[in-house]
């Protein structure tokens, strides 16, 4: 008998270290593999946590059909310990959801559940009936036409067409599905909103409500992006899976004789409320990091078209210079260590400032690096800032005064088609290896 496919989940190391905090194993990833492929193993990287949190495993498949889809979830997490708990919440035949959720504090890497055989015997058997429904997994996108159709179990009724949120824990996925279900009604999920550190919904009904939202991703480097307003304006158009709300979010990042601006428009789910708002995350005399995020539901209404929505909310006065001196730069894909210029910093900055931000979401998937001049008693750019708008975040930075690196993993908001690759890292799937591309990839 041929061994197991070997899945390798893709990881991110956060260096928090500290007396007494475990080590887990850390990653994350969500795939769709043929039905006989299973059971999938797989390995994963690891992290240190925060004091007091645990270990956390989540593992979710949806059979349907010839096809199931797959989330594997590992890390820390300051959730209670529970006992590890298998949970079916839409029993087969036909299309079926079963999860596994194990969370744990006695002891390093106690999360090690590295195959689908956690969940016990995935196999059913059924008379086939009559009933011809399309079968299909499809992220972000609808399904085809021609899907391919599949003969439902005897006795059923339904050919259920639906949409699938998974947020959390590095996944941000939104999952049409088609399959077969024995009666009528947008119940896959059967209720369920949590499945370990992902929240969950289900939608289901026509598109011909669906929002028509503008489209596009900006990335712009210059200067002086704080004090004259930048145009942002994109020509793509995108129709939203139902339940979805038009979005756009704008970064600025100013360290003075250099600055960026970051910007996404499509569609997204905050959550089902509209909002609007300006954060300065952090100001002068240190690095400027402000941001602009609105969610609406009306078409076409993420129609802001300069960066002007951000600098009504900043301070022109220009800065009086001080006695600290740092090398300052921000580069999109690169590395500031042959760009900085050494800048005399504004008075009350006290400490130099040297990071970087990993951005995801919103068509984005790149890391930004950043040097400049800090304020007194601050190490963060984004302190704990969990998401900005549309995007994830991960804020790595260097504390000299405490000589230790920390790294905050920010989880939230949308995977999709990423403008570069995510660097670093590799994905082998099954006997033969390959690579997977790296929209299908989610961190």
């Amino acid at each position: 008998m041929s061994p197991a496919p070997l899945l390798t989940v893709l990881v991110v190391t956060a260096l928090l270290p500290g007396a007494g905090a475990l080590q887990c194993q850390k990653g994350s990833i969500e795939t769709v593999r043929d039905a006989l492929e299973l059971p999938l193993n797989w390995t994963a990287g690891q992290e240190t946590c925060v004091v007091g949190q645990g270990c956390q495993d989540t593992l979710m498949i949806i059979e349907n059909g010839h096809q199931v889809n797959m989330v594997i979830i590992k890390g820390c997490t300051a959730a209670e310990n529970q006992e590890a708990q298998v949970t079916r919440h839409r029993a087969g035949p036909g299309l079926s959801v079963i999860s596994y959720h194990h969370v744990c504090r006695h002891a390093d890497f106690c999360n090690a559940v590295s195959t689908t055989k956690a969940l016990g015997d995935l196999s059913t058997t059924t008379a086939p009936g009559t009933l011809r429904c399309p079968v299909c997994f499809s992220r972000g996108q609808p399904c085809p036409e021609d899907s391919r159709e599949h003969i439902c179990p005897a006795g059923y009724t339904h050919c259920y067409d639906g949409i699938l949120k998974l947020r959390g824990g590095g996944i941000f996925s939104t999952l049409r599905v088609q399959g077969c279900l024995p009666r009528p009604g947008c119940n896959l999920l059967n209720g369920t909103q949590t499945i370990g550190v992902m929240d969950v919904s289900e939608s289901c009904g026509p598109r011909s409500d669906a929002l028509t939202c503008f489209q596009g991703v900006m990335l712009q480097s210059g200067s002086g992006f704080n004090q004259d307003p930048e145009e942002w304006s994109v020509n793509g158009k995108q129709t939203c899976n139902v339940g979805e709300m038009c979005q756009e979010t704008l970064l600025l990042i100013d360290v003075g004789p250099s600055a960026i601006l970051v910007g996404s428009k499509g569609c997204g789910v905050p959550g089902g409320q509209e909002s609007q708002g300006v954060s300065i995350h952090s100001r002068p005399p240190g690095i400027l990091v402000v941001s602009y995020s609105r969610f609406c539901s009306s078409n076409l209404c993420n129609n802001a078209n300069s960066s002007s929505v951000l600098l009504s909310s900043l301070q022109r006065a220009p800065p009086v210079p001080g006695d600290v001196q740092c090398p300052a730069c921000v580069q999109i894909l690169g590395s500031c260590f042959s760009s900085s210029t050494l800048v005399t910093c504004p008075k009350s900055a006290t400490h130099c400032y040297r990071g970087s931000f990993q951005m995801f979401g919103g068509g984005l998937s790149s890391p930004l690096t950043i040097q400049g001049c800090m304020a007194p008693n601050s190490t963060s750019l984004l302190n704990r800032t969990q998401n900005i708008g549309i995007f994830s975040v991960t804020e790595s930075f260097e504390n000299k005064e405490a000589k230790k690196a920390k790294n905050f993993q920010l989880n939230s908001a949308a995977l999709a088609a990423c403008l570069a690759p995510v660097l670093g890292l590799g994905l082998a799937l099954g006997v033969m290896s390959f690579s997977l591309p790296a929209n299908l990839i989610s961190l």
